[in-house]
């Protein structure tokens, strides 16, 4: 095995979790210190070997631990590995492959690989980096992925706030033209390179199956409705007689209505801002037998949580108030940062402020493909709260 550059702890590791910190690790001075991105092997301060992973001294995050074998090198066999590992757990424990061709087939510490994001869209595959590290052997990546998508178009990308953070300049390819998965029967359009992370969003598959499945006809109201995915299910699946998709992003109605007619649904997408929307159409008491609100993430800091608190509350009020007495509220946060208890402490207080009663029958998160480690919290990110309102 080659040598690899030696990052030492300041005091021996003592937890399981695979991130490991700046202030956590001795910083190296000139040539001892590690490049950016490169494999190094982490050691506590008596030099015992703790554990190989990716460096970034530029980065928040020191080390992404990828191994704690020592004879495991990270190189295109370990990929093949990881990959097999996880599409194991999505074809064969999962079986998804019998109910879609789009899931997400990397979940980044989940499964086992810090830092990488991949969510499979029929014969496309698109990659989300957030570590240099990952990014530096994105070519070592692609090779291991072709072993078992050998015809597939590869198209990856970084967020603006994660190149800044990991201090790299991701130079995308050329973005590829729109592909058509389907799900549940259902068919969808895909477009990465948009804003709006990989071009679908995998992990609400199953909960747009219950939406379906506990919405027998009636009025629908998605709020947040991005593609129009919870529009389109309720309407093709669950029989609604009306259904209205609300979203401030231009781009993504034009999708959702694209969407719609993919379906053959008549669905009726609105642009425009929750707030003045919903307080308008409470003003005419306007109630919708089931109403759903799946916001974007709130924030990526942990100062800012208290404020992104607030914004669930008033989201909530807003959404309770035009929910028909004994309708169904169902109601979404993607923010990893806030915990499920903060999250229903926002319901209750938006349900006060709305003078309703919230009666919470069911609480989901993200499907199968989203899995998540005991060790790693953050992973578990997405909490849906499943409710009447009276």
């Amino acid at each position: 095995m080659i040598s690899l550059p030696v990052v030492k702890m300041k005091t021996p590791k003592k937890f399981s979790h695979p991130w490991v910190f700046q202030k956590m690790v001795e910083r190296g001075q000139g040539d001892s210190r590690p490049k950016n991105g490169s494999v190094v092997d982490l050691v506590n301060p008596d030099g015992q070997w703790v554990g190989r992973g990716l460096y970034n001294g530029h980065s928040r995050i020191a080390v992404r631990i990828l191994t704690e074998n020592d004879i495991e090198e990270i190189n295109e066999d370990f990929f093949i590995d990881r990959f097999r590992r996880a599409l194991q757990l999505r074809r064969d424990v999962l079986k998804l492959e019998d109910v879609t061709d789009a899931y997400r087939l990397v979940h980044s510490e989940a499964d086992g690989l810090s830092g990488l994001v991949i969510d499979r869209f029929g014969d496309m595959l698109v990659i989300e980096y957030f570590s240099s590290g990952m990014y530096r052997l994105h070519k070592v990546i692609e090779s291991a992925l072709r072993k078992f998508f050998p015809t597939a178009t590869i198209y990856f990308f970084a967020e603006e706030h994660v190149q800044k953070q990991e201090s790299i300049d991701i130079r995308s390819p050329k973005i590829p033209e729109p592909t058509v998965i389907t799900e549940h029967g259902l068919k969808f359009q895909v477009a990465p390179g948009s804003k709006h992370k990989t071009g679908f969003f995998c992990d609400q598959r199953d909960n747009r199956k219950l939406l379906a499945e506990l919405n027998r006809g009636g009025r629908v109201l998605d709020i947040c409705c991005n593609s129009g995915g919870f529009a389109v299910y309720a309407k093709a699946l669950g029989g609604s007689s009306e259904v209205t998709g609300l979203d401030l992003d231009e781009e993504v109605i034009e999708l959702a209505k694209k969407n719609g007619a993919l379906n053959n649904t008549q669905i009726k997408f609105v642009h425009a801002d929750l707030f003045p929307w919903t307080r308008e159409a409470a003003s005419r008491k306007q109630t919708w037998d089931t109403v759903i609100l799946d916001p974007s993430k709130q924030t990526r800091s942990k100062e800012d949580v208290p404020n992104a608190l607030k914004k669930y509350c008033d989201m909530n009020r807003q959404a309770i108030s035009v929910v028909k007495p004994g309708g169904l509220f169902v109601t979404f946060s993607c923010t990893g940062l806030v915990s499920e208890e903060e999250f229903l402490e926002s319901i209750r207080r938006g349900a006060f402020q709305a003078q309703r009663q919230v009666q919470i029958f069911k609480i989901t998160g993200a499907a199968g493909d989203h899995p998540h480690l005991v060790n790693v919290p953050e992973s578990r990110y997405l909490k849906a709260v499943w409710a009447r309102v009276w």
